[in-house]
């Protein structure tokens, strides 16, 4: 499994507009061969921005960028970047939603443990 995960500084003052563009969403990760499950994630509020990461799990790093070269991957980050970047800006003050670009970060899963398995090596 591969977990490919996005970290956004987002301006206070944006984090609603920034949660509901998550929410509202059209996606079509389900139909993603080796799609698992995706959550958006929101984290501590600092001095200037709130924390927000979406995490994205893969049945492997193979299937998640086989999903960054489709032609979904392209329209739904042209649409998300355009936003975070500037096109959408908040109000009041019409600045970007988020303190420079996201931070990607991905990882290969070593070890799972749920309620069903008892820490067995991914």
């Amino acid at each position: 499994m591969y977990v490919a995960m996005n970290r956004f500084k987002v301006r206070p003052e944006a984090a609603t507009p920034f949660e509901q563009m998550w929410l509202k969403r059209e996606t079509r990760l389900p139909e993603v061969p080796g799609f698992l499950s995706f959550h958006m994630l929101r984290g501590p509020q600092r001095e200037d921005h709130i924390l927000f990461s979406s995490y994205t799990l893969w049945a492997s790093r193979e299937a998640f960028e086989a999903w960054t070269k489709s032609p979904q991957f392209a329209s739904a980050h042209k649409s998300a970047a355009s936003k975070t970047a500037g096109d959408e800006k908040s109000e009041p003050e019409k600045q970007p939603m988020t303190i420079g670009p996201s931070q990607f970060e991905g990882f290969d899963v070593l070890q799972v443990i749920d309620g069903k398995s008892s820490g067995k090596a991914a």
